[in-house]
């Protein structure tokens, strides 16, 4: 059962979608206003977040970048605005997934169990292991072939990150939203030299890579040696 927080103003449809995802296995806690929404988020620390943009006090948007400023919990957005660029406003801004008014209680819960699968994904004991790279969240200490690794706060929260997500080209945009939650651009250097530091900590190069892959042109990918 995961714990489900829904930020939607129209009683209705929060009404509906909170007892369809009840039925569903859910336990769904509700906000009207999104500094009510925010206020719960922060306190009651639930697994996802579904997010309605229009909300009366201030802009889903808006909130969602005081989440992520605060938060790395999981965030669907549902809204009605269906246009590309404002769906790549939302992803860059820190969304995990969306869904387009109007939809089903089925395709909500099937988007919560899909991007919940993704937070989770390797993390069965709270660490994430990467061939003989072991990143473990909880108690933010990393290690390398049993040995441990000496990282900065930043250098851990990058390898954190890339380290979650084995296999994926993770473009620097991603990083700076994600890791240093700067959601529109930013200094691309600062992506670059942490990620340099990074490489020697784990005993590689870009020219000689290990585990840290440059994708030229599109980002940064991280897995296993062959």
């Amino acid at each position: 059962m995961s714990n489900v927080l829904l930020i939607e103003d129209d009683a209705v449809i929060r009404d509906s979608l909170t007892r369809a995802l009840r039925d569903r296995g859910h336990a769904v806690a509700s906000a009207a206003a999104a500094l009510d929404g925010l206020r719960l988020a922060v306190e009651e620390r639930p697994d996802l977040v579904v997010l309605d943009l229009g909300l009366p006090d201030l802009d889903g948007l808006d909130l969602l970048r005081m989440l992520r400023a605060v938060s790395r919990i999981p965030v669907i957005v549902a809204t009605a605005r269906d246009g590309e660029a404002e769906m790549v406003r939302l992803l860059d801004a820190g969304a995990d997934d969306y869904v387009v008014k109007p939809f089903t209680a089925a395709q909500l819960d099937a988007r919560i169990r899909a991007v919940l699968r993704r937070a989770g994904a390797g993390r069965a004991d709270g660490a994430v292991t990467v061939g003989a790279l072991r990143v473990d969240a909880r108690t933010r200490e990393a290690s390398l072939d049993g040995a441990p690794l000496d990282l900065s706060p930043k250098e851990f929260d990058l390898l954190h990150y890339l380290a979650s997500r084995p296999g994926e080209v993770v473009t620097k945009r991603e990083l700076l939203t994600h890791v240093w939650q700067i959601p529109y651009g930013g200094a691309d250097k600062t992506v670059d030299v942490h990620l340099s530091w990074l490489r020697r900590k784990l005993g590689e190069t870009s020219a000689a890579p290990r585990y840290l892959h440059t994708v030229r042109g599109v980002g940064v990918r991280l897995a296993a040696p062959a």
